[in-house]
């Protein structure tokens, strides 16, 4: 693990030592987790920890990427967790099939990642605040603002291959950013893959829906069973949009999930939905990353 070595001047060494010790713990993840076959294919990814500049600040990622050679890019947008172990783990494992994966932390304007500690708690009401409060900054504007950022430090890096498409995948609220990415950068992004997306239909005139028209991807949208039951309406809304847009996609709800299936360190994770979600996400970009 290599970190770069161009840190911002507010960086303390107490932040280095908290980010360096996420990354490292990140191979305890891996050897707990539902991959065990996966295991030393992963183990032979190389990551560093990145700073990318964007007009509104520095966002702190990591980079996971095969041992050698240039590789098709993939943004992982994290669920409202954000950057953690099991997001790397996660793009350890995208990363042994062959994909230069960017995992963002994406409140990176209020701070460095762990944005949260290991006591917070959705049912906690100051800490559903706290999330609440942060996420205000999510507006489609800054969205846009880092996929442009994102997508020109992406091509830049010598792990990348900057002549494929690239790929977005998103988890709960990064769901609705992989398609915003892909309205920012249509000639770039060219598959999005949603699990359990939060507010992909909404009134809202940017709400991600309406942005799909404007996009030049390919899709796979994963509906949480439980999801779907609140907001029936929302997969025929995205399908009649997908259809009218002519973008090539899968839609499906996932039976019997609830919200956050995909995420090991959920307390819903459901292991045999999420590697129908894993096949699906493979298959999509080994189609539209060319």
């Amino acid at each position: 693990m290599q970190s770069d070595v161009n840190q911002p001047e507010s960086l303390t060494d107490n932040s280095l030592s908290r980010r360096d010790m996420m990354l490292l713990s990140a191979a305890a993840i891996v050897a707990a987790s539902a991959w065990p076959l996966e295991a030393a294919a992963m183990a032979e990814v190389r990551e560093r920890a990145v700073d990318i500049k964007t007009p509104d600040g520095t966002c702190d990622a990591v980079l996971v990427s095969p041992a050698k050679g240039k590789s098709p890019a993939v943004i992982l947008y994290p669920d409202a967790l954000g950057l953690r172990p099991v997001k790397v783990a996660m793009a350890k494992r995208l990363a042994a099939q062959g994909y230069a994966v960017l995992v963002i932390n994406p409140f990176y304007r209020a701070r460095r990642a762990p944005v949260f500690p290991p006591s917070f708690d959705y049912a906690n009401p100051a800490d559903r605040a706290e999330l609440a409060k942060l996420r205000e900054a999510h507006t489609h504007d800054a969205l846009t603002r880092d996929a442009h950022a994102l997508v020109a430090f992406l091509d830049a890096q010598p792990e990348v291959n900057s002549q494929k498409k690239i790929g977005a995948v998103g988890f709960c609220m990064g769901g609705s950013m992989t398609i915003r990415a892909a309205a920012a950068e249509p000639s770039r992004v060219g598959a999005c893959a949603s699990f359990h997306g939060g507010q992909l239909v909404t009134d809202d005139p940017n709400s991600p829906h309406k942005l799909i028209s404007k996009t030049q991807a390919s899709y796979h949208i994963a509906v949480a069973a439980d999801d779907d039951v609140k907001q029936p309406d929302a997969k025929t809304v995205l399908a009649d949009t997908l259809k009218a847009a002519k973008r090539p996609n899968t839609l499906e709800v996932y039976p019997g999930t609830h919200h956050g299936w995909m995420v090991p360190d959920s307390k819903i994770y459901d292991q045999a939905q999420a590697e129908r979600g894993w096949v699906a996400m493979t298959k999509l970009y080994k189609r539209a990353l060319v």
